[in-house]
């Protein structure tokens, strides 16, 4: 149950890692919560994988979440005549909804949001931005272009379209459909792909309700200029490095992250983040010192989570990619400087008791020098609070509510354990006490401190911060 770190790890599962026994390893290894990449995989598939999880979820005892990431709006080039073709710098190339086949002179491409969104001067990057172009005209559904940085191009390659807006709903007819079916499993957690305005975050919100938590993925740069909002608007949030780096100035991108990692934490909203953290361990046993410092990086920046891709859905040591991710983890977060960035962020408190007695708790273990903060929580938000403040002191997070203790296994430092809600006072202070020692999280005479909701089962109703030792009986079956 008590990771010995803080920062969560997400892995993706897939053709490497979906049957049970090594999603069990994974568990072992270090994940917190598993990812369902709905971009691969029939719905069967996915059906058995969600599953295995919870099979493994009873196994092990511990919470723990699944994230179903939405595919999102895929803008692809048509086809070539051989399939392929080079294009040279300098040259013209047009992009049109002609569906005959391309050569390198022109192309179709079949998405007329794009000819609205676009105007001279607009860059069009294809194939993950090795292609470059430079729009020179655009005449209804005719795009002429100058190649800024030529190469090889195949067929039905991706475009990015990194300077506009382009008039796409965030969900598809696809997305609806996966979004459907996985809200009938019951994840935890949907990952909503291609967000470009606040807007995006709300239709998904309409169709999702309470039925599952929502993570906007922030991968386009028209996101960030509505980047508080669409935090907001969020349960948490991903620093989706993929498109971001294709679409943005590589160079652009550390900054950032950093950016949208220090924004999610004033909000007090959970931030991840993804993309080719330890890539090369998806055919090498072991990372790079590059990839290791990236990882480290991000978790010194204060990230919630941290998330493994084609390491662990395709890769040749799924597990042992998870277990360098939690070695790195509880390796940084032992350092004096990992405890100094944390404390430089300030968070942004709400003028409420809950809020007050949040940070109050904080202060509380920390000069009686507690073993743990103990919460009670039926919706999650106190539980979001008591990770808002970064303690130095574990987080125990007791929740009749099995929903609530997978959601906020994405969430720093918390530990979950699914549990009877508390009868009266003395239950709460002799539950409380149970089991932290249950589960190594205190020993007798340790102190531990206390925060609930009188009366107990109401949400959002933190009005209590209670001192406790464990005494003997406590530590009593």
């Amino acid at each position: 149950m008590h990771r010995q770190r803080c920062t969560r790890i997400i892995a993706t599962l897939g053709p490497s890692s979906s049957d049970a026994e090594t999603i069990k390893k994974l568990s072992d290894a270090g994940a917190d919560v598993f990812r369902l990449n709905m971009s691969h995989g029939k719905h069967s598939d996915i059906g058995k994988i969600h599953a295995a999880i919870r099979q493994v979820e009873v196994e092990t005892g511990r919470a723990i979440g699944i994230l179903a990431d939405l595919q999102g709006p895929k803008l692809r080039l048509g086809v070539f005549d051989g399939d392929k073709t080079e294009l040279t710098n300098g040259q013209t190339f047009i992009l049109d909804m002609d569906q005959t086949p391309g050569d390198s002179s022109r192309v179709c491409l079949p998405h007329p949001e794009i000819y609205q969104a676009v105007e001279k001067g607009t860059d069009l990057l294809l194939d993950d931005g090795k292609i470059r172009l430079k729009i020179t005209a655009v005449e209804g559904t005719k795009i002429t272009t100058k190649v800024s940085v030529g190469g090889p191009i195949s067929n039905r390659k991706g475009v990015n379209v990194p300077s506009a807006i382009l008039p796409l709903a965030a969900l598809t007819k696809k997305d609806k459909e996966d979004l459907d079916f996985v809200l009938g499993l019951g994840v935890d957690w949907v990952g909503l792909s291609f967000v470009q305005r606040p807007e995006d975050v709300v239709e998904a919100r309409e169709i999702i309700g309470d039925q599952a938590a929502v993570l906007s993925k922030l991968e386009k740069p028209s996101a960030l200029y509505a980047l508080d909002e669409i935090i907001d608007l969020s349960d948490a949030v991903m620093v989706a490095r993929g498109d971001m780096g294709v679409e943005l100035p590589m160079e652009e991108v550390p900054a950032k992250q950093k950016k949208i990692i220090r924004h999610a934490r004033r909000a007090g909203k959970p931030v991840v983040v993804a993309t080719q953290m330890l890539e090369s361990m998806i055919s090498s046993p072991v990372p790079t010192r590059a990839e290791v410092s990236d990882v480290a990086n991000a978790i010194f920046d204060g990230t919630d989570a941290i998330m493994l891709s084609a390491e662990s859905a395709a890769g040749a040591y799924p597990v042992e990619a998870v277990s360098y991710m939690a070695r790195i983890a509880r390796t940084i977060e032992k350092e004096p400087s990992y405890r100094r960035a944390l404390d430089k962020e300030e968070t942004r408190l709400e003028p409420t008791s809950a809020d007050a007695l949040s940070a109050a708790a904080k202060q509380v273990a920390q000069t009686l020098n507690a073993t743990a903060i103990v919460t009670y929580t039926t919706s999650g938000s106190t539980a979001l609070r008591a990770s808002r403040e970064r303690p130095k002191t574990s987080l125990l997070v007791l929740t009749p509510n099995q929903t609530t203790a997978r959601r906020l296994s994405l969430v720093w430092g918390l530990n979950c354990v699914h549990t009877k809600d508390a009868t009266d006072f003395q239950d709460m202070i002799d539950k409380a006490c149970h089991i932290c020692v249950k589960y190594n999280f205190a020993r007798k005479n340790d102190h531990i401190v206390i925060t609930a909701g009188m009366p107990f089962g109401t949400p959002g109703k933190t009005n209590v911060l209670r001192i406790a030792r464990i005494q003997d009986y406590h530590t009593a079956e």
